[in-house]
């Protein structure tokens, strides 16, 4: 008799993002046996990631451990490991972990592995501007941000102490537009006070996109007044502006005068992003097609073509051009559960996914924001409350709630930022990672 046939439904599922997480809690009743395989212990909250590098919150706030979350979920077990292969003919997935591989099981399989940053096939330019999309990420831009004004007020050269304070955000989007605020009001009213032989006021922030529009994809209504409250605050906005190289000192870019530099010794990539390589192992395997960011093209019902038994989700699917969002990755992660459960009860599947639109927003300071819902659209500090709200209510556990509660109120009401502490290990761990890696056999 098959194996299959004999126990329960083993379903597998790769992240533990906002798809793999919400896919597993909504099987938590459903007659199967789940593993969820993940790259790391806990479960990220991207779009916070910003304030960890700036001090506000901590990572423990955004990335509570995935464990915690599930321990009274029963039918799932959870697996320390990245997922290299994933075998559609025996139906088995490999992951490696740190001195150890593994290969698991499935009947059905649910991939939601997530985006990772695009260079625009310029990868070298990530040694001298970090991205935003891991906790090494965070943390190494929260030594370099703070580090950055502690070395300027060892210098005595004008030119080496502009170069220290002038801070570059590659990307207009809502993280490059929150970073470039909260790095502002750093400078502008949490640190001014604190130095002897620099005056942090001085500091440019710059914001650079080769678009002609912030936060383009909110509308013209909403980016016009995200432009003028950052220009309020002093932010430098470049749009049309196309970086073209980065090193350690500075960042070269073209713009409609011709070629530029701008000195500046910490450089934040927020621009582009792209499907992992699992994306591209699972559509040579299967045969799917993978569109221009290297995402799957699935299925209305985001299942990968010729194989039902396998779901790609998130942003890893190209779909209807949903965007790379959290609310997709959520929605999507439910209907594959129900299309499993509803796969086990004998039921029709195939239903297409139907995304509700929850809205947009993006904080640009304190007490204002912008947010789109629908066809209405909210700035200022009622744009900052609907933020703050959505925020709280999909930070996951409730320890963490009043934590950044606690944090938002010293950064937001005060003046102060409860998480300045940063290492020398964290600023350097990527390249000492990278020399590591190249002695591997």
């Amino acid at each position: 008799m098959d194996e299959r046939a004999q126990g329960r439904h083993r379903v597998v599922i790769v992240g533990a993002g906002f798809g793999g997480l919400f896919a597993t809690k909504a099987l938590k009743n459903a007659p199967v046996d789940v593993t969820l395989i993940n790259g790391t212990a806990y479960h990220l909250f991207q779009p916070l990631l910003y304030q960890v590098a700036t001090g506000i919150l901590s990572e423990g706030e955004i990335a509570p451990p995935i464990r915690e979350i599930l321990k009274r979920q029963d039918n799932a077990k959870v697996l320390l490991g990245t997922v290299t292969e994933i075998d559609p003919e025996a139906r088995t997935v490999t992951a490696v972990a740190p001195g150890t591989s593994y290969t698991v099981p499935y009947d059905s399989l649910i991939v939601a592995a997530g985006a990772s940053q695009s260079y625009f096939g310029n990868d070298a330019f990530a040694e001298h501007a970090p991205g935003m999309k891991s906790i090494d990420d965070a943390l190494e831009l929260r030594g370099r941000i703070f580090g950055a004004f502690e070395l300027a007020e060892l210098e005595t050269d004008p030119a080496a102490i502009e170069r220290w304070l002038t801070f570059v955000v590659v990307g207009a989007g809502p993280t490059g537009v929150e970073m470039a605020g909260q790095i502002a009001e750093l400078a502008h009213r949490h640190l001014p006070g604190q130095y002897r032989n620099i005056d942090p006021k001085h500091a440019r922030i710059i914001l650079i996109d080769a678009l002609d529009t912030v936060l383009s994809s909110f509308g013209d209504h909403l980016s016009t007044k995200a432009l003028r409250q950052l220009h309020t605050m002093g932010v430098e906005v470049e749009l049309g502006t196309k970086v073209v190289g980065v090193d350690e000192t500075g960042i070269e870019v073209e713009t409609r005068n011709g070629r530029q530099r701008i000195e500046s010794m910490t450089k934040i990539w927020a621009a582009g992003v792209a499907a992992p390589s699992l994306s591209t192992q699972l559509a040579k395997a299967t045969g799917a097609s993978t569109d221009r960011a290297g995402r799957l093209e699935v299925e209305p019902d985001c299942t990968v073509p010729g194989h039902p038994e396998i779901f790609a989700i998130g942003d890893m699917m190209s779909l209807n051009r949903l965007p790379g969002v959290a609310q997709v990755a959520i929605q999507s992660g439910r209907h594959a559960a129900g299309q499993i459960k509803k796969r086990l009860a004998g039921e029709a599947t195939g239903q297409p996914f139907k995304y509700f639109d929850k809205g947009s927003m993006a904080t640009i300071s304190r007490f204002s924001a912008v947010a789109s819902v629908g066809k209405l659209h909210f700035t200022g500090i009622v744009g900052w409350l609907m933020w703050l709200a959505v925020h709280l209510l999909y930070l996951v556990g409730f320890k963490n709630r009043v934590t950044a509660v606690l944090h938002w109120f010293v950064s937001f009401i005060g003046r102060g930022r409860s998480e300045r502490v940063a290492t020398f290990q964290q600023v350097f761990a990527r390249r000492a990672l990278q020399e590591y890696r190249q002695h591997l056999p």
